[in-house]
């Protein structure tokens, strides 16, 4: 799986041409959006190009050079919307947020980077800008449905609810902890919130786990107690 966006100059076609889709791995052509410009992190604008969803990938292909363009995997995005508050940007336009894999320091340096410096593997940010802004809402929609055509693989799928040995790994670290409630208020979200879709049940069963432990230990109590008052 290729992290962050990259070039992407493959096509087919006279003219502007189109994108050379992965075949191979069942990749479609959901739509074509002429007319949209597109910003990468604090860059300007450039040239208006054609931007094309399939069910892999969004690419951008520029009108008027042939060898440039641009590609980002949906499983690269990690959030994208709808823009509309012109304090927020000026123009209208579908905003996304991209995983590079790289240190989030790093990443972060290329807001300070010159304007004619194009570091893609530091690009975290993205704007899509149609020429009409009536077709946000329609991109928004396709964006959601390929994007749920492409879930985040889960780590480990080999071995059933892997989530589990995580709660138990918790549970070896809050025994380390005075204060255990602290520690799962503050990282339950950090440690399950990656569960691709399972993070409710896996939070359920965590709390059911640590609620359990707690009636056993004031079972254990109440017993103790008896057994004194007996005496």
């Amino acid at each position: 799986m290729a992290i962050g966006i990259r070039l992407f100059s493959e096509r087919v076609g006279e003219g502007a041409g189109q994108p050379v889709l992965d075949a191979d791995n069942a990749e479609e052509l959901i739509h074509v959006q002429p007319g949209v410009s597109i910003v990468l992190a604090n860059h300007p604008p450039q040239s208006p190009g054609t931007l094309y969803i399939s069910s892999k990938k969004i690419v951008w292909l520029s009108d008027v050079e042939r060898e440039k363009g641009y590609a980002v995997d949906f499983l690269s995005l990690s959030l994208h919307a709808v823009s509309r508050d012109p304090e927020a940007y000026p123009s209208p336009c579908i905003y996304a947020q991209i995983e590079t894999g790289t240190d989030e320091e790093e990443s972060e340096d290329s807001d300070s980077e010159s304007a004619d410096i194009l570091d893609l593997s530091k690009i975290t940010e993205m704007r899509l800008i149609p020429s009409d802004p009536n077709q946000l809402d329609q991109l928004f929609e396709i964006f959601c449905e390929c994007a749920e055509l492409n879930p985040e693989p889960i780590e480990g799928e080999e071995e059933d609810h892997n989530w589990i040995f995580s709660a138990d790994q918790l549970g070896n670290d809050v025994a380390e902890i005075e204060d255990p409630d602290w520690f799962t208020s503050q990282n339950l979200t950090n440690t399950i919130g990656h569960s691709n879709g399972d993070h409710d049940l896996a939070r359920s069963v965590l709390e059911l786990q640590i609620n359990d432990q707690r009636f056993e230990d004031a079972e254990e109590m109440e017993h103790d107690v008896n057994s004194s008052s007996h005496q």
